[in-house]
Protein backbone atom coordinates (compact mmCIF):
# COMPACT_ATOMS: atom_id res chain seq x y z
CA UNK A 1 0.00 0.00 0.00
CA UNK A 2 1.27 3.45 -0.36
CA UNK A 3 0.82 6.02 1.41
CA UNK A 4 -1.55 9.14 0.14
CA UNK A 5 -2.36 12.85 0.57
CA UNK A 6 -4.22 12.03 3.91
CA UNK A 7 -0.92 9.97 5.36
CA UNK A 8 1.14 13.55 5.43
CA UNK A 9 1.09 16.97 6.57
CA UNK A 10 -0.25 19.14 3.87
CA UNK A 11 -1.28 22.20 5.86
CA UNK A 12 0.92 25.61 4.67
CA UNK A 13 3.02 23.43 2.54
CA UNK A 14 3.45 23.68 -1.17
CA UNK A 15 2.61 20.43 -2.62
CA UNK A 16 3.47 20.31 -6.23
CA UNK A 17 0.51 17.85 -8.06
CA UNK A 18 0.99 15.77 -10.77
CA UNK A 19 -2.33 15.79 -12.75
CA UNK A 20 -3.26 14.24 -16.41
CA UNK A 21 -5.15 16.99 -18.09
CA UNK A 22 -4.45 15.55 -21.32
CA UNK A 23 -7.61 16.50 -22.53
CA UNK A 24 -9.13 16.05 -25.87
CA UNK A 25 -9.49 19.87 -27.90
CA UNK A 26 -11.43 20.27 -31.03
CA UNK A 27 -9.83 23.04 -33.65
CA UNK A 28 -10.78 26.28 -32.11
CA UNK A 29 -9.11 25.34 -28.91
CA UNK A 30 -12.03 24.15 -26.72
CA UNK A 31 -12.00 21.00 -24.66
CA UNK A 32 -14.42 18.21 -26.16
CA UNK A 33 -14.40 16.38 -22.90
CA UNK A 34 -13.11 17.11 -19.60
CA UNK A 35 -13.31 13.71 -17.48
CA UNK A 36 -9.54 13.87 -17.01
CA UNK A 37 -9.82 17.52 -15.15
CA UNK A 38 -12.78 16.37 -13.17
CA UNK A 39 -11.08 12.97 -12.01
CA UNK A 40 -8.20 15.08 -10.50
CA UNK A 41 -11.01 17.65 -8.19
CA UNK A 42 -11.12 15.10 -5.38
CA UNK A 43 -7.61 15.64 -4.63
CA UNK A 44 -6.97 19.15 -5.12
CA UNK A 45 -10.57 20.02 -3.58
CA UNK A 46 -8.42 17.90 -0.22
CA UNK A 47 -5.37 20.18 -1.00
CA UNK A 48 -7.63 22.99 -1.26
CA UNK A 49 -9.80 22.09 2.10
CA UNK A 50 -6.61 21.08 4.22
CA UNK A 51 -5.19 24.54 3.20
CA UNK A 52 -1.59 23.91 1.08
CA UNK A 53 -0.22 25.75 -1.51
CA UNK A 54 -0.93 23.97 -4.39
CA UNK A 55 1.02 23.62 -7.54
CA UNK A 56 -0.51 21.70 -10.53
CA UNK A 57 1.38 20.21 -13.09
CA UNK A 58 0.30 17.77 -16.60
CA UNK A 59 1.06 17.51 -20.33
CA UNK A 60 -0.96 17.60 -22.99
CA UNK A 61 -0.59 15.90 -26.76
CA UNK A 62 2.43 16.03 -28.19
CA UNK A 63 4.70 18.85 -28.41
CA UNK A 64 7.96 16.76 -28.79
CA UNK A 65 9.69 18.90 -26.01
CA UNK A 66 9.79 21.84 -27.18
CA UNK A 67 7.36 24.82 -27.10
CA UNK A 68 4.20 24.69 -28.91
CA UNK A 69 0.99 26.57 -28.11
CA UNK A 70 -1.01 24.74 -29.97
CA UNK A 71 -0.48 22.58 -26.87
CA UNK A 72 -0.68 24.92 -23.67
CA UNK A 73 -2.40 24.20 -20.64
CA UNK A 74 -4.90 27.44 -20.97
CA UNK A 75 -7.69 26.17 -21.83
CA UNK A 76 -7.20 23.91 -18.57
CA UNK A 77 -6.85 26.55 -16.35
CA UNK A 78 -9.94 28.35 -17.63
CA UNK A 79 -11.96 25.07 -17.26
CA UNK A 80 -10.36 24.61 -14.27
CA UNK A 81 -11.35 27.97 -12.50
CA UNK A 82 -15.29 27.73 -13.58
CA UNK A 83 -15.22 23.88 -11.96
CA UNK A 84 -13.54 25.03 -8.64
CA UNK A 85 -15.06 29.07 -8.90
CA UNK A 86 -11.90 30.49 -8.24
CA UNK A 87 -8.18 31.89 -9.71
CA UNK A 88 -5.76 29.97 -11.01
CA UNK A 89 -2.57 31.43 -11.81
CA UNK A 90 -1.36 30.17 -14.75
CA UNK A 91 2.24 30.60 -16.04
CA UNK A 92 2.95 30.03 -19.67
CA UNK A 93 6.28 30.21 -19.54
CA UNK A 94 8.12 28.24 -22.21
CA UNK A 95 10.22 26.95 -20.31
CA UNK A 96 7.96 25.62 -17.64
CA UNK A 97 10.21 26.08 -14.68
CA UNK A 98 12.13 30.28 -14.70
CA UNK A 99 12.45 32.61 -11.92
CA UNK A 100 9.05 33.85 -12.43
CA UNK A 101 7.76 30.55 -11.62
CA UNK A 102 9.56 29.93 -8.73
CA UNK A 103 8.98 33.44 -7.42
CA UNK A 104 4.55 32.76 -8.09
CA UNK A 105 5.33 29.54 -6.22
CA UNK A 106 7.20 30.85 -3.55
CA UNK A 107 4.65 34.24 -2.73
CA UNK A 108 1.34 31.04 -2.54
CA UNK A 109 -0.76 31.54 0.02
CA UNK A 110 -2.73 28.70 1.62
CA UNK A 111 -5.28 27.38 -0.62
CA UNK A 112 -3.86 28.65 -3.56
CA UNK A 113 -3.46 27.28 -7.14
CA UNK A 114 -0.61 27.86 -9.61
CA UNK A 115 -0.81 25.83 -12.96
CA UNK A 116 2.43 25.17 -15.02
CA UNK A 117 2.97 25.43 -18.76
CA UNK A 118 2.74 21.43 -20.57
CA UNK A 119 5.78 20.25 -19.20
CA UNK A 120 6.32 18.38 -22.44
CA UNK A 121 7.83 21.60 -23.61
CA UNK A 122 10.74 20.25 -22.50
CA UNK A 123 12.23 17.67 -23.71
CA UNK A 124 14.18 16.21 -20.52
CA UNK A 125 10.81 15.38 -19.11
CA UNK A 126 9.94 12.05 -21.52
CA UNK A 127 14.08 11.92 -20.77
CA UNK A 128 13.28 11.38 -17.23
CA UNK A 129 16.13 14.08 -17.26
CA UNK A 130 17.60 14.71 -13.48
CA UNK A 131 18.34 18.85 -13.75
CA UNK A 132 14.28 19.17 -14.93
CA UNK A 133 13.26 16.60 -12.15
CA UNK A 134 15.08 18.81 -9.51
CA UNK A 135 13.43 21.82 -11.14
CA UNK A 136 9.98 20.62 -10.35
CA UNK A 137 11.47 19.45 -7.00
CA UNK A 138 12.41 22.83 -6.24
CA UNK A 139 9.52 24.35 -5.84
CA UNK A 140 7.52 22.49 -3.68
CA UNK A 141 7.91 20.53 0.20
CA UNK A 142 5.88 17.78 -1.33
CA UNK A 143 4.97 15.14 -4.54
CA UNK A 144 1.78 14.04 -5.01
CA UNK A 145 1.50 12.10 -8.21
CA UNK A 146 -2.47 11.29 -9.32
CA UNK A 147 -1.64 10.83 -12.94
CA UNK A 148 -2.30 7.17 -13.33
CA UNK A 149 -2.70 7.49 -17.10
CA UNK A 150 1.13 8.43 -17.17
CA UNK A 151 2.32 5.91 -14.03
CA UNK A 152 3.35 3.71 -16.53
CA UNK A 153 5.98 6.05 -17.72
CA UNK A 154 9.39 6.99 -16.13
CA UNK A 155 9.02 10.81 -16.98
CA UNK A 156 10.76 13.71 -14.69
CA UNK A 157 7.44 14.98 -13.59
CA UNK A 158 6.00 11.13 -12.44
CA UNK A 159 9.26 9.30 -11.25
CA UNK A 160 12.18 11.46 -11.37
CA UNK A 161 10.89 14.02 -9.12
CA UNK A 162 10.46 11.67 -6.29
CA UNK A 163 13.82 11.13 -5.81
CA UNK A 164 14.23 14.79 -4.40
CA UNK A 165 11.53 15.35 -2.34
CA UNK A 166 8.44 13.26 -0.42
CA UNK A 167 6.13 11.34 -3.11
CA UNK A 168 2.54 10.08 -1.95
CA UNK A 169 -0.43 9.43 -4.34
CA UNK A 170 -3.56 11.60 -4.77
CA UNK A 171 -7.05 9.86 -4.56
CA UNK A 172 -7.39 9.18 -8.18
CA UNK A 173 -4.09 6.65 -8.33
CA UNK A 174 -5.17 5.34 -5.19
CA UNK A 175 -8.67 4.48 -6.38
CA UNK A 176 -6.89 2.45 -9.54
CA UNK A 177 -4.59 0.21 -7.48
CA UNK A 178 -7.65 -0.78 -5.38
CA UNK A 179 -9.87 -1.40 -8.22
CA UNK A 180 -7.65 -2.55 -10.20
CA UNK A 181 -5.56 -4.48 -7.67
CA UNK A 182 -8.01 -5.89 -6.17
CA UNK A 183 -10.27 -7.24 -9.43
CA UNK A 184 -6.76 -8.97 -10.26
CA UNK A 185 -5.31 -10.63 -6.87
CA UNK A 186 -8.82 -11.28 -5.52
CA UNK A 187 -11.92 -10.70 -7.50
CA UNK A 188 -15.26 -12.23 -6.90
CA UNK A 189 -15.78 -14.99 -9.07
CA UNK A 190 -16.57 -16.16 -11.88
CA UNK A 191 -14.23 -13.57 -13.05
CA UNK A 192 -14.82 -12.47 -16.96
CA UNK A 193 -11.93 -10.51 -19.12
CA UNK A 194 -13.55 -9.02 -22.38
CA UNK A 195 -9.62 -8.37 -24.49
CA UNK A 196 -11.01 -6.31 -28.23
CA UNK A 197 -9.33 -3.92 -29.65
CA UNK A 198 -7.43 -4.46 -33.03
CA UNK A 199 -3.97 -6.13 -33.21
CA UNK A 200 -2.96 -9.57 -31.36
CA UNK A 201 0.58 -8.16 -30.55
CA UNK A 202 0.00 -5.44 -28.35
CA UNK A 203 -2.27 -7.47 -25.80
CA UNK A 204 -0.07 -10.83 -26.10
CA UNK A 205 1.31 -10.05 -22.27
CA UNK A 206 -1.97 -9.20 -20.74
CA UNK A 207 -3.61 -12.08 -22.24
CA UNK A 208 -0.93 -14.33 -20.82
CA UNK A 209 -1.30 -12.98 -17.46
CA UNK A 210 -4.68 -12.82 -17.23
CA UNK A 211 -4.51 -16.70 -17.89
CA UNK A 212 -3.32 -17.13 -14.57
CA UNK A 213 -6.16 -15.10 -13.09
CA UNK A 214 -9.89 -15.34 -14.95
CA UNK A 215 -12.68 -17.77 -15.46
CA UNK A 216 -13.40 -16.94 -18.84
CA UNK A 217 -11.93 -14.90 -21.48
CA UNK A 218 -13.53 -13.42 -24.04
CA UNK A 219 -12.29 -12.27 -27.41
CA UNK A 220 -13.73 -9.60 -29.78
CA UNK A 221 -12.48 -6.83 -31.79
CA UNK A 222 -9.86 -6.55 -34.33
CA UNK A 223 -7.55 -9.16 -32.76
CA UNK A 224 -10.67 -11.42 -33.03
CA UNK A 225 -9.81 -12.59 -36.53
CA UNK A 226 -6.20 -13.32 -35.44
CA UNK A 227 -7.65 -15.91 -33.51
CA UNK A 228 -9.71 -17.73 -35.55
CA UNK A 229 -7.54 -17.62 -38.27
CA UNK A 230 -5.09 -19.96 -36.01
CA UNK A 231 -8.02 -21.97 -36.28
CA UNK A 232 -7.99 -22.57 -39.88
CA UNK A 233 -11.11 -20.62 -40.41
CA UNK A 234 -11.83 -18.05 -43.61
CA UNK A 235 -11.78 -14.65 -42.30
CA UNK A 236 -11.85 -13.09 -45.47
CA UNK A 237 -9.96 -9.73 -45.93
CA UNK A 238 -10.46 -8.87 -42.35
CA UNK A 239 -7.43 -7.39 -40.03
CA UNK A 240 -4.92 -10.03 -39.39
CA UNK A 241 -1.53 -9.58 -37.30
CA UNK A 242 0.23 -12.31 -39.12
CA UNK A 243 3.38 -12.40 -37.20
CA UNK A 244 0.93 -13.79 -34.08
CA UNK A 245 -0.94 -16.26 -35.64
CA UNK A 246 0.98 -19.16 -34.32
CA UNK A 247 1.14 -17.01 -30.83
CA UNK A 248 -2.93 -16.77 -30.92
CA UNK A 249 -3.36 -20.57 -31.17
CA UNK A 250 -0.64 -21.07 -28.43
CA UNK A 251 -2.89 -18.83 -26.08
CA UNK A 252 -6.22 -20.81 -27.05
CA UNK A 253 -3.56 -24.54 -25.90
CA UNK A 254 -2.73 -22.71 -22.88
CA UNK A 255 -6.06 -21.56 -22.01
CA UNK A 256 -7.20 -25.31 -22.88
CA UNK A 257 -4.28 -26.69 -20.32
CA UNK A 258 -5.56 -24.17 -17.43
CA UNK A 259 -8.84 -24.91 -17.73
CA UNK A 260 -9.76 -21.28 -19.12
CA UNK A 261 -12.78 -20.53 -21.17
CA UNK A 262 -12.46 -19.03 -23.84
CA UNK A 263 -14.82 -17.58 -26.42
CA UNK A 264 -14.38 -16.15 -29.96
CA UNK A 265 -17.08 -14.62 -31.91
CA UNK A 266 -19.31 -17.58 -33.22
CA UNK A 267 -20.64 -15.15 -36.09
CA UNK A 268 -19.92 -11.77 -37.76
CA UNK A 269 -21.36 -8.76 -39.58
CA UNK A 270 -19.22 -8.08 -41.93
CA UNK A 271 -18.39 -5.52 -45.14
CA UNK A 272 -16.62 -5.40 -48.47
CA UNK A 273 -15.01 -2.14 -47.22
CA UNK A 274 -14.38 -0.43 -44.33
CA UNK A 275 -16.55 2.08 -44.85
CA UNK A 276 -19.67 3.35 -42.62
CA UNK A 277 -22.04 2.84 -45.45
CA UNK A 278 -20.70 -0.19 -47.67
CA UNK A 279 -22.67 -3.48 -48.29
CA UNK A 280 -23.29 -5.80 -44.88
CA UNK A 281 -23.45 -9.33 -44.54
CA UNK A 282 -23.73 -11.55 -41.91
CA UNK A 283 -21.24 -14.79 -41.69
CA UNK A 284 -20.58 -17.77 -39.44
CA UNK A 285 -17.45 -16.31 -38.20
CA UNK A 286 -15.51 -20.05 -40.24
CA UNK A 287 -16.79 -18.84 -43.35
CA UNK A 288 -16.71 -14.93 -44.20
CA UNK A 289 -16.23 -14.31 -47.85
CA UNK A 290 -13.40 -13.83 -49.16
CA UNK A 291 -14.36 -10.34 -50.36
CA UNK A 292 -15.69 -9.03 -46.94
CA UNK A 293 -14.19 -8.00 -43.99
CA UNK A 294 -15.70 -8.19 -40.40
CA UNK A 295 -16.08 -5.38 -38.43
CA UNK A 296 -18.33 -6.23 -35.61
CA UNK A 297 -19.80 -9.17 -34.19
CA UNK A 298 -22.99 -10.84 -34.82
CA UNK A 299 -26.33 -11.20 -33.15
CA UNK A 300 -25.27 -15.35 -32.01
CA UNK A 301 -22.47 -13.79 -30.74
CA UNK A 302 -23.85 -10.76 -28.68
CA UNK A 303 -25.89 -13.38 -27.27
CA UNK A 304 -23.51 -15.88 -26.36
CA UNK A 305 -21.14 -12.82 -24.86
CA UNK A 306 -24.11 -11.67 -22.91
CA UNK A 307 -24.80 -14.61 -21.12
CA UNK A 308 -21.50 -15.26 -20.00
CA UNK A 309 -21.31 -11.55 -19.04
CA UNK A 310 -24.62 -12.04 -16.67
CA UNK A 311 -22.85 -14.55 -14.44
CA UNK A 312 -19.98 -12.93 -13.14
CA UNK A 313 -19.19 -11.29 -10.53
CA UNK A 314 -16.51 -9.41 -11.63
CA UNK A 315 -15.81 -8.09 -15.19
CA UNK A 316 -12.56 -6.07 -16.54
CA UNK A 317 -13.05 -4.69 -20.65
CA UNK A 318 -10.49 -3.71 -22.50
CA UNK A 319 -10.91 -3.07 -26.23
CA UNK A 320 -14.18 -2.43 -28.12
CA UNK A 321 -15.81 -5.79 -29.82
CA UNK A 322 -16.42 -3.74 -33.44
CA UNK A 323 -15.50 -0.76 -35.09
CA UNK A 324 -17.83 1.31 -32.52
CA UNK A 325 -17.28 4.40 -34.27
CA UNK A 326 -19.23 3.98 -37.44
CA UNK A 327 -22.69 3.36 -36.10
CA UNK A 328 -23.55 0.46 -38.32
CA UNK A 329 -20.65 -1.33 -36.64
CA UNK A 330 -21.27 0.01 -33.54
CA UNK A 331 -24.27 -2.82 -32.00
CA UNK A 332 -21.60 -5.44 -30.82
CA UNK A 333 -19.87 -2.81 -28.60
CA UNK A 334 -23.12 -1.27 -27.42
CA UNK A 335 -25.06 -4.53 -26.34
CA UNK A 336 -21.49 -5.68 -24.27
CA UNK A 337 -22.14 -2.42 -22.36
CA UNK A 338 -25.65 -3.03 -21.74
CA UNK A 339 -24.21 -6.50 -20.75
CA UNK A 340 -22.58 -4.76 -18.54
CA UNK A 341 -24.86 -2.23 -17.20
CA UNK A 342 -27.14 -4.85 -16.44
CA UNK A 343 -24.79 -6.97 -14.65
CA UNK A 344 -24.77 -6.87 -10.54
CA UNK A 345 -20.30 -7.74 -11.10
CA UNK A 346 -17.84 -5.37 -9.91
CA UNK A 347 -17.38 -3.53 -13.88
CA UNK A 348 -13.97 -2.52 -14.72
CA UNK A 349 -13.58 -1.00 -17.80
CA UNK A 350 -9.92 -0.21 -18.43
CA UNK A 351 -9.36 2.87 -20.41
CA UNK A 352 -9.43 3.74 -23.52
CA UNK A 353 -11.16 3.55 -26.80
CA UNK A 354 -13.82 1.23 -24.27
CA UNK A 355 -14.06 4.04 -21.76
CA UNK A 356 -15.01 6.42 -24.72
CA UNK A 357 -17.49 3.59 -25.74
CA UNK A 358 -19.20 3.43 -22.59
CA UNK A 359 -19.29 7.37 -22.22
CA UNK A 360 -20.45 7.57 -25.43
CA UNK A 361 -23.47 5.42 -25.49
CA UNK A 362 -24.57 6.83 -21.77
CA UNK A 363 -23.33 4.10 -19.50
CA UNK A 364 -20.63 5.59 -17.68
CA UNK A 365 -22.88 6.15 -14.55
CA UNK A 366 -23.41 2.13 -14.74
CA UNK A 367 -19.39 0.96 -14.32
CA UNK A 368 -18.36 0.29 -10.88
CA UNK A 369 -15.03 1.76 -12.12
CA UNK A 370 -14.11 3.53 -15.64
CA UNK A 371 -10.28 3.32 -15.86
CA UNK A 372 -8.33 7.52 -17.17
CA UNK A 373 -5.29 5.43 -18.41
CA UNK A 374 -5.26 2.95 -21.04
CA UNK A 375 -2.11 2.10 -21.27
CA UNK A 376 -1.37 2.40 -18.12
CA UNK A 377 -4.37 -0.17 -16.87
CA UNK A 378 -2.81 -2.70 -19.83
CA UNK A 379 0.47 -2.64 -17.89
CA UNK A 380 -0.71 -3.16 -14.75
CA UNK A 381 -3.35 -5.89 -16.20
CA UNK A 382 0.39 -7.24 -17.22
CA UNK A 383 1.37 -8.01 -13.90
CA UNK A 384 3.88 -4.91 -14.37
CA UNK A 385 4.94 -2.46 -11.53
CA UNK A 386 4.09 1.13 -12.99
CA UNK A 387 7.16 3.72 -12.44
CA UNK A 388 4.88 6.70 -11.02
CA UNK A 389 3.23 4.11 -8.55
CA UNK A 390 6.53 2.73 -7.48
CA UNK A 391 8.55 5.79 -6.57
CA UNK A 392 5.90 6.68 -3.86
CA UNK A 393 6.72 5.75 -0.01
CA UNK A 394 4.84 2.87 1.29
CA UNK A 395 2.56 3.02 4.13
Amino acid sequence: MKKTVKDIEVKGKKVIVRCDFNVPLDESGQITDDIRITSALPTINYLLENKAKIILMSHLGRPKGEPNMKYSLKPVAERLSQLLNMKINFISDENVVSDKVKNAADNLKDGEILLLENVRFRKEETENGAEFSKELAGLADIFVNDAFGTAHRAHSSTAGIAKYIPAVSGFLIEKEVKFLGSAIENPKRPFVAIMGGAKVGDKISVIDNLLKKVDVLIIGGGMAYTFLKSKGYEIGKSILDTENINLAESLLKKADKKGVKILLPIDIKASKEFDNNSETSLFDADKISPDYMGLDIGPKTIDLFSEELLKAKTIIWNGPVGVFEMSNFATGTIKIAEALADSDAVTIIGGGDSAAAVAQFGFSDKMTHISTGGGASLEFLEGKELPGIAVLQDK
